[in-house]
């Protein structure tokens, strides 16, 4: 499978259609490139708030209803765009009600127009403690044509166990569309995500937000680059990088994802990570105090 993965700009639009046209160009752009399956950042789709003007879009709570506002007919060009081009396309994240609650949440969608969506499962302390937003759930395996897909948003890469939960439900490809305003933010996110690559002898897919947008507190400052992450094993890349893009420059960075060589390295690999997991059970709970 060929994976698109996104270096997304967040811009302002002054109509839908400046919206719809940019989105249709990036997507038909990376079809045209032979991409099978296409990842948006995280808050990516915080640029729908421009619709509703300067006011609303630089006020924290204003922009989440702007953009709730606006996301099933984002929605239904994402869903549009899948069928015309027969790709997977994980639209940019968006916060959006969910019950009492607010939730960031990325909506899948399938080359037969299928939609389904992962809500983002562990909150940074911007989102929980300036902005409100809630831990959805469940964490969920979709069953591509490729392989069985699973996406952690962000944050959510730094967890072993929410990765761990995936592998076990037979997830072969994380996907891990991200938002990061700094240098350090991102290497956290690259980090964790090469990291479940190594420990859950999988690929991830890391999307990011890039360039300045002033007019919107939550995304005002974007640092990144897409990549495309390993195992270092053998038959991939020794450094357990496939492909990452230039950083904070606007463009998609391609990799193809062979399915049956993650089979392979998780049943034969120089070293079986996956397979030794439970070896550390037992080990951690069993600490000693050493009188040294």
């Amino acid at each position: 499978m060929k994976v698109a993965t996104a270096a997304y700009p967040i811009d302002w639009h002054d109509s839908w259609q400046s919206y719809a046209d940019k989105v249709t160009r990036w997507v038909h752009d990376a079809a045209e490139n032979g991409a099978q399956m296409l990842v948006f950042p995280e808050y990516g789709a915080m640029e729908l708030a421009s619709l509703a003007g300067a006011e609303q879009a630089g006020d924290l709570a204003g922009s989440i209803r702007a953009v709730s506002d606006r996301v099933a007919e984002a929605d239904d060009l994402h869903r549009q765009l899948a069928q015309d081009t027969q790709t997977y396309i994980l639209s940019a994240s968006a916060p959006v009600p969910d019950g009492d609650e607010i939730v960031n949440r990325a909506r899948f969608f399938s080359p037969a127009g299928a939609m389904d969506w992962q809500d983002k499962q562990i909150m940074t302390r911007f989102e929980r403690e300036d902005w409100g937003i809630a831990g959805g759930g469940p964490l969920k395996i979709f069953d591509t044509a490729f392989g069985k897909v699973g996406i952690l948003i962000c944050y959510d890469s730094e967890f072993p166990l929410l990765a761990r939960a995936l592998v076990d439900a037979g997830c072969e490809a994380i996907l891990v569309p991200s938002a990061t305003e700094a240098l350090s933010g991102y290497s956290r996110v690259r980090i964790g995500a090469m990291a479940r690559a190594l420990e859950c002898q999988c690929v991830t897919v890391m999307a990011s937000n890039v360039g300045d947008a002033p007019w919107c507190e939550a995304v005002d400052l974007n640092v990144g680059r897409g990549g495309v992450f390993c195992p270092p094993d053998k038959g991939f890349d020794p450094t357990g990088v496939l492909a990452e893009g230039v950083m904070n420059q606007p463009r998609w960075t391609y990799a193809e994802i062979d399915f049956d060589q993650i089979a392979e390295v998780r049943k034969d690999g120089v070293v079986l990570n996956l397979t030794h997991w439970e070896e550390q059970l037992p080990r951690v709970s069993a600490v000693e105090l050493s009188p040294f």
